[in-house]
């Protein structure tokens, strides 16, 4: 587990979802987005992506982009994607084509180094929570490694309920504190999607953070910013205050 008693750190928060493509960037930059309203020093860091495209003679991912668009510190990409894939697949295998192995020690290290630049980072996993990163290792023990908050980002459709409880479960067992949770909604069509937040936060022990509703085609800041108004993160553990004082 990271040592976090460096005088420089304030607070950092590891997204995890129940799937992929469920909206953890959507809200880590809603996060970030929160945090540089209050002033503090705010980095992302996406350890993991899985799918770039070049542009200019540089490697881009879009997920990764819009955590650095939202952070109010600029900092390198090495630090803040150390495994910057280039085959949107599941990152193990895309690792593998590279001939890399994603190591959990590098980003252990680009962590640190970043803990040291920013007032509050957060960290978004990649895929659902047990999502393979090398023949050993998944994104779990990342999570552990890490020692953060747990925010977990449910998608809102068929099968959510099962898909929250088991994730929940994930966590608990990694002995990691689930600091709260998000509900986005994934299919706007979904039945009954009032009973279902209902029945997860019944069950889920952790404060329900807000939902998002299903989003328009929009710029992404444009749809981060309309993510963030909907969610409140002010009861996170070192969440800032306004001021830049932390709770």
């Amino acid at each position: 587990m990271i040592d976090q008693t460096t005088d420089s750190f304030k607070a950092a928060w590891f997204i995890a979802g129940t799937d992929t493509e469920i909206g953890k960037t959507l809200i880590a930059g809603a996060m970030l987005h929160a945090l540089t309203k209050t002033g503090v020093r705010s980095a992302g860091m996406k350890p993991v992506a899985a799918g770039a495209e070049l542009r200019d003679g540089v490697w881009h991912n879009d997920d990764a982009d819009v955590l650095a668009a939202e952070a109010s510190v600029a900092l390198p990409q090495e630090l803040t994607t150390p495994f910057l894939l280039r085959q949107p697949t599941a990152p193990h295998i895309a690792a593998a084509q590279e001939q890399r192995t994603i190591e959990l020690e590098h980003i252990l290290t680009c962590y640190r180094q970043l803990t040291g630049l920013a007032d509050a980072v957060v960290v978004e996993g990649v895929g659902g929570f047990r999502v393979p990163l090398n023949d050993k290792h998944d994104t779990a023990d990342l999570a552990q490694q890490l020692g953060l908050p747990v925010v977990l980002v449910v998608g809102l459709r068929l099968g959510c309920i099962n898909h929250a409880m088991l994730t929940v479960e994930a966590i608990a067992a990694r002995g990691l504190q689930l600091a709260g949770w998000v509900a986005n909604t994934v299919d706007a069509a979904m039945l009954n999607g009032d009973a279902n937040i209902a029945a997860l936060k019944s069950r889920i022990q952790a404060p329900f953070l807000g939902r998002v509703p299903r989003m328009p085609e929009l710029p992404a800041k444009a749809l981060v910013k309309a993510a963030a108004d909907h969610l409140d993160f002010s009861c996170l553990p070192g969440w800032p205050l306004p001021s830049g004082i932390h709770s």
